[in-house]
């Protein structure tokens, strides 16, 4: 191990980067000409063989640039009685000589993987580990691991490089973490693109970084397939879509999309009304999936008689039972509404085609026949009657404003009071439909049932999974091709009124089947943002609000403690602007986590003291040095300092005490560098078994 403040291979190294830097510059070129060529090619030919090669070289030109990102993160050195005994630089792309020898290998290439998960008990036919410290090209510092040695640091916590960048503070936006992944991070990352992966992670775990960067490697390692096909990623709000936003393109992937569930069905369908919390989860629950489906069937109706279809001299008789019978077979194909309806009317006309050649009928005719029966009215007719289109919002609309109708379907799985909270009148039409955003899960499950769901994703990333209600997930699990999903949570931060208590109901509620596609499961159990003793105060809350989930242990072991200053009722305010711009002034970001009723009045009071606070209500910067948080925004964003204002009343913020608590948890891990606690009401019980620093 060499720690010393000039590495005697510093030199050389540098010397090495600044060459890489160099034939990336060329690399860069080269592609910018074949782009050019391509761009020439599209004006004068305006081929579709010329818009494909042209769209391969914008995605080559685009996938060189690394913009601010370090370009190399270190080296590694193959042991030659194990393996080749070659030396492999890591870092952010491929990069390569004149004569095309790799200079620097991609983080995702294979050769990378020891990198990430040698250890000395493990060293994966290494010698050396070498990390780089860099500011842009600059190295400002090497580390080296003797893989080798059995005395090495690798076998005993992280590095120093390592340990430095985790702690380091935060700007308002996430960073890749490509230089800083760890063995577990590896694997999930790493983990088969043909699966549906849930990973359970406490808080600072990293699971949010890891989400995406196993959408950059499945991107780099199932390149053909997911450039057309893209992944989506789908975070719980827009704030949080715009903190995560930088991370993908920096690892130079942009067959990316990334949206809401509100943001991927709002296009189409204008969200203008609201409703009451009961009502939103109502709408939220698994079983409304089946209601739907009831109602669908319900238009389907048998006649009572045969029915006659004339054509030309000749009639043909469909029985009720050959009705039902082709109903029943058309239903089991389990294809949406309107392509059942289609074999439906092919199978009517099988039978028809059946009968005559009975008869006796000459083939000619027969065909001849049955190409008028297939155009002709009394066919349509029969259909319509018996199987009549159907659309996603005519569907709804029936299910939530026909008394009737939602009785008959919901017969023994609502209760009459349910089912008086989903009534409601239908609009004339459509178009004048007030549609509140629980109805879009239900629109999609009703669009999915008619015609089918046309936009499919060769992989979904879901951050904050446990938070989307049953339908929520239904929306997302139906967009994953082949049930290629990541599932991203923790249990323990479950807060939404709508929330899931289970993994096990995430998975029922996705739909994924999983006979077809394999389920998996990893927990990250090693937290990197929260420092140890503000991890560890926060845990404290977890036999009550997740006792069947792991505490997460933090890396960071020095650090203190929360600052937990008891204040009265008019001194709340003051004290919370005097500790906020206190910290505002030594840290690049401070954030103030408020329940929802005392926001104004923080804000109010820093601007009174002359602070220009960020409130995050109202706008998506998260850059600013001191920004006022409702607490139920909180969660998946990081702060250097937090200041939590009277946790005793996030147990008010809704019915279940409980999710007030998990609220608190999210609060009370947010920060990376210090947390004060600000109260006038007593803290939650679980919190009291503390020193404080007042």
């Amino acid at each position: 191990m060499d720690t010393s403040p000039v590495h005697h291979d510093l030199e050389a190294e540098q010397a090495y980067l600044t060459a890489a830097r160099a034939a990336l510059g060329a690399m860069t070129v080269k592609a910018d000409a074949a782009l050019e060529f391509g761009e020439r090619a599209v004006r004068e030919e305006n081929t579709a063989e010329a818009r494909i090669v042209r769209t391969h070289l914008r995605d080559r030109s685009e996938s060189l640039g690394v913009g601010d990102g370090v370009l190399c993160f270190g080296r590694i050195d193959e042991d030659p009685a194990l393996a080749d005994g070659d030396t492999w630089y890591v870092g952010r792309r491929h990069i390569e000589s004149p004569t095309t020898e790799p200079l620097i290998v991609d983080w995702r290439a294979p050769v990378a993987i020891p990198f990430y998960r040698a250890t000395s008990a493990d060293p994966q036919a290494l010698t050396m580990r070498r990390r780089f410290t860099c500011e842009g090209d600059t190295i400002v510092a090497i580390f080296d691991e003797q893989l080798d040695d059995p005395d090495s640091i690798a076998g005993g916590g992280l590095p120093d490089p390592l340990l430095a960048e985790i702690g380091r503070s935060r700007s308002g936006e996430m960073r890749d973490i490509v230089a800083t992944i760890a063995a577990e991070q590896d694997e999930i990352i790493r983990a088969p693109l043909a699966e549906c992966l849930i990973v359970q992670g406490g808080p600072g775990t990293g699971k949010t970084a890891v989400g995406l960067h196993r959408a950059a490697f499945l991107l780099f390692e199932h390149r053909a397939e997911l450039s057309t096909s893209k992944v989506l990623v789908v975070g719980p709000n827009r704030m949080f879509l715009r903190y995560v936003g930088a991370v993908l393109p920096s690892l130079g992937e942009t067959a990316v999309s990334q949206a809401t569930v509100r943001s991927l069905l709002d296009v189409k369908y204008r969200v203008r009304g609201d409703e009451d919390l009961p009502t939103q989860v109502l709408k939220g629950d698994l079983r409304m999936a089946g209601i739907l489906r009831s109602a669908l069937l319900d238009k389907l109706k048998i006649p009572n008689s045969e029915e006659q279809l004339g054509v030309g001299t000749r009639t043909i008789g469909l029985s009720p039972d050959q009705i039902a019978s082709a109903q029943k077979t058309a239903l089991e194909r389990r294809l949406p509404f309107s392509s059942s309806r289609n074999v439906f009317t092919q199978l009517l006309i099988r039978e028809a085609k059946q009968q005559l050649i009975d008869r006796g009928v000459p083939e000619l005719q027969v065909d001849e026949t049955i190409r008028s029966l297939s155009g002709g009215e009394p066919l349509k007719r029969l259909v319509n009657r018996c199987w009549p289109t159907v659309g996603a919002t005519t569907l709804l609309q029936s299910v939530l404003g026909n008394r009737a109708l939602l009785k008959r379907c919901s017969a023994n799985v609502l209760s009459d009071d349910e089912r008086e909270m989903l009534h409601r009148r239908a609009a004339s039409s459509a178009s004048t439909e007030v549609w509140t955003e629980a109805d879009l899960a239900l629109l999609d499950e009703a669009e999915d049932l008619t015609t089918g769901t046309s936009m499919q994703y060769g992989h979904v990333v879901v951050d904050e999974a446990q938070d989307l209600s049953a339908m929520a997930l239904r929306v997302v699990g139906r967009r994953a091709r082949k049930g290629s999903i990541t599932i991203l949570g923790d249990i323990a931060q479950a807060t939404a009124p709508s929330a899931q208590s289970s993994w096990g109901e995430v998975i029922r509620a996705l739909g994924v089947d999983e006979t077809q596609t394999a389920v998996s499961t990893s927990e990250l159990t090693v937290g990197y943002r929260v420092p140890g003793p503000l991890l560890d105060f926060a845990n404290r809350l977890l036999p009550t609000t997740a006792p069947h989930i792991t505490p997460s242990t933090s890396v960071r072991h020095a650090g203190p403690g929360p600052d937990i200053q008891s204040v009265d009722t008019t001194d709340l305010i003051d004290t919370t602007v005097t500790v906020a711009t206190s910290n505002a002034a030594k840290f690049q970001t401070t954030g103030v986590i408020v329940p929802a009723p005392l926001v104004d009045d923080v804000l109010a009071g820093l601007r009174a003291a002359g602070a220009d606070p960020a409130d995050t209500r109202t706008t998506q910067t998260l850059g600013a040095s001191l920004s006022v948080v409702d607490a139920a925004a909180a969660k998946g964003l990081e702060f250097d300092v937090v200041v939590v204002v009277e946790p005793g009343e996030f147990t008010n913020l809704y019915p279940e005490a409980l999710i007030g608590l998990r609220l608190l948890y999210v609060a009370l891990t947010r920060a990376v560098q210090a947390l004060t606690i600000v109260h006038s009401s007593p803290l939650p019980g679980q919190l009291r078994e503390t020193k404080t620093n007042e």
